[in-house]
């Protein structure tokens, strides 16, 4: 009877193991299992591509994209960026976004990059104004003139700091930084300033000399610099010392040793000095 009751006890646990690890392992079964992720399409650059370039369709691809992470701007055909130019630098697969396309009308190159209300200005340089070519697109710069002063009587050289933070769109013709940030040798900087500026700086390249201080690029700061005056920097206040005069002095003769007399009186000795006459 006892070994009855154990055979049954011994089929009920096995059968409910057998149930338990087959609910088990029907579970493993549906949690490995990868639901499928509804796709989509997003633009991409096909290649490195400069900023100012007009896009055609050889330079973009599409890849898929997870509907449910859209990114914003982005562009879901190729047709949709054609004809418009980039007016910042993109990276191969990096996908190409409203933000970072001109309009249609804008047209390609240069102008392409230029913000509504601004202006570029270009302005002769040479190794010295220049930073010696370190001045390339991208990067920021203060420009700084020296001319003659006017007004109130007074003459003589000023320097004033007539532009800060102003960005440098090109050096010479070309719109891309060196990726090894070498030194460019160019003739003309292209400056990216609001119309009032740009009359500041014709006005200063014409009438002075253009000076520019090349700064970092994160460095958003406005120092306003207060003018340097030439009279001030080459004044002197140290006291004005009177040139010192050498002049021969004679020395008078020596006088001439006096004549001594010894006189003796008896056991007495006296001596007597007489100068000569």
């Amino acid at each position: 009877m006892n070994r009855d009751r154990m055979l049954i006890g011994l089929g009920v646990a096995l059968l409910v193991a057998f149930l338990l690890s087959n609910f088990v392992y029907h579970k493993f079964q549906e949690a490995s299992v990868v639901k499928p992720v509804p796709m989509d399409k997003i633009v991409v650059a096909a290649r490195p591509i400069p900023l100012g370039t007009r896009l055609d369709s050889s330079m973009l691809r599409t890849i898929s994209w997870p509907i449910g992470q859209p990114v914003a701007g982005m562009c879901r055909r190729t047709q949709d960026c054609t004809n418009r130019a980039l007016i910042t630098p993109v990276a191969e697969n990096e996908p190409i976004l409203d933000s970072k396309l001109a309009p249609t009308a804008a047209g390609a190159g240069l102008a392409a990059v230029i913000p509504e209300g601004m202006r570029a200005m270009s302005v002769a340089v040479n190794d010295v104004v220049g930073v010696a070519g370190f001045v390339t697109p991208g990067t920021m710069v203060d420009v700084m003139v020296t001319g003659a002063m006017t007004g109130g009587g007074q003459g003589g050289q000023i320097t004033r700091t007539i532009l800060e933070d102003v960005r440098v769109l090109a050096a010479g013709q070309k719109v891309q930084q060196d990726q090894e940030g070498k030194p460019q040798t160019v003739p003309v900087i292209t400056l990216l300033v609001a119309p009032e500026d740009a009359a500041k700086l014709a006005m200063a390249s014409t009438q002075g000399k253009i000076q520019l201080a090349l700064r970092n690029t994160v460095d958003t700061s406005t120092a306003s610099p207060a003018p340097v005056l030439q009279s001030v920097l080459f004044a002197s206040d140290a006291p004005v010392v009177a040139p010192v005069r050498h002049v021969a002095v004679t020395k008078a003769p020596a006088a001439p040793a006096p004549y001594q007399v010894e006189i003796i009186t008896g056991s007495k000795r006296e001596t007597k000095n007489f100068t000569e006459q």
